[in-house]
């Protein structure tokens, strides 16, 4: 969610373009606004919450609520059934989503998803992009950014100082664990990629987990090589969504799990190596793709007689097995290469 949240704000940067007077919402998972917060371009920001998804009286007034605002146009990117539900009732003159053959009576237009593009942005960006095609904003490619203030900067620095980081050494992040288990690099492989992190840059290594991820954190801590683990902070981590934006903004790169990790590092133009899960569209979430600048590995671009013919669907089911396929040194080089590139850049 926080993934989609962040690349679907790139919609409001040419909306206000177009429209400079205009009110612009964003109605949003609760949970997801720190990657959205301070954003120049959004006016008010409307929550679902975790009460509105489990509550239909809770929805049905939220509903109701967005209908009061008296919207000419709702851009329905979520395109489900709460969706569905919330632009139904709002009353818009004018309500756009994505083509699904159950929901194309509620709104008045239903954009058909590409599923290639040639644009580097990738097509998590084109297709949110073509949603605003009816209203004739044509653009290619837009950007995420997230926007952190000097104080968040400054502290995040003085922190990550105090807790004995050379600044001048490279930092890099590690996005061990992703956001379930058949999105996460089996651990023993991911301690090998952070012993080649470490042997190769000499750099100072921390982890992206939060506290209730802890056990899984120490786990593959314990899993790397002790030479590794001296240059590992594993206790250094952020507290809150903020607070890890913060501290990856003064990170040379972040490396591991596809997921919403990786798209905050891009949004703020950190260096990513992104390790995709197994089942996962690569095509879709690979945004922004450069060498050097942000690379990805996918078992597909090794074993791509694995998926011939085959749907995410199809795969998500054997995301496991097919992880155990997905050996580290498989991609060892590419890895080499971008490390070297970043270390002697930094």
């Amino acid at each position: 969610m926080i993934g989609d949240v962040l690349t679907s704000s790139v919609l409001f940067e040419a909306l206000r373009e177009h429209y400079p007077n205009a009110q612009l919402d964003y109605l949003i998972n609760s949970h997801t606004f720190p990657v959205v917060e301070n954003n120049p371009f959004i006016d008010n920001f409307i929550f679902f919450t975790p009460k509105s998804e489990k509550s239909k009286m809770a929805l049905w007034s939220l509903a109701k609520s967005v209908k009061s605002k008296k919207y000419d146009v709702v851009i329905d990117v979520y395109s489900k059934l709460s969706s569905n539900l919330i632009s139904s009732f709002s009353g818009a003159k004018t309500k756009i989503s994505y083509y699904k053959h159950y929901s194309t009576f509620i709104y008045h237009h239903n954009i058909k998803r590409v599923y290639k593009t040639d644009q580097a942005c990738g097509l998590a960006i084109v297709n949110r992009l073509q949603l605003l095609e009816p209203l004739n904003i044509h653009i290619n490619s837009s950007k995420p950014k997230i926007y952190l203030t000097s104080v968040e900067l400054e502290t995040s620095k003085q922190f990550l100082i105090s807790n004995g980081i050379n600044l001048h050494k490279p930092l890099i992040m590690i996005s061990v664990l992703g956001s379930s288990s058949n999105k996460t690099y089996p651990f023993e492989y991911m301690a090998q990629v952070v012993n080649q992190i470490v042997d190769t840059t000499n750099g100072q290594i921390l982890f992206n987990y939060i506290p209730k991820q802890e056990a899984d954190a120490q786990a593959i801590f314990n899993l790397c090589k002790p030479d590794t683990q001296k240059h590992i902070f594993l206790n250094l981590f952020g507290k809150s969504l903020r607070e890890f934006l913060a501290l990856t903004a003064h990170c040379h790169a972040l490396i591991g799990n596809e997921g919403g990790a990786v798209n905050m590092a891009k949004a703020l133009n950190i260096k990513t190596f992104t390790i995709f899960s197994t089942w996962i569209c690569k095509d879709t979430w690979n945004i922004f793709e450069e060498e050097n600048v942000n690379e990805s590995v996918h078992l597909k671009d090794y074993k791509p007689e694995l998926y011939n013919g085959k749907t995410e669907k199809d795969m998500k089911p054997n995301a496991m097995e097919l992880y155990h396929k997905f050996t580290p040194n498989m991609f060892t080089e590419k890895l080499q290469v971008f490390l070297k590139k970043l270390h002697t850049h930094d």
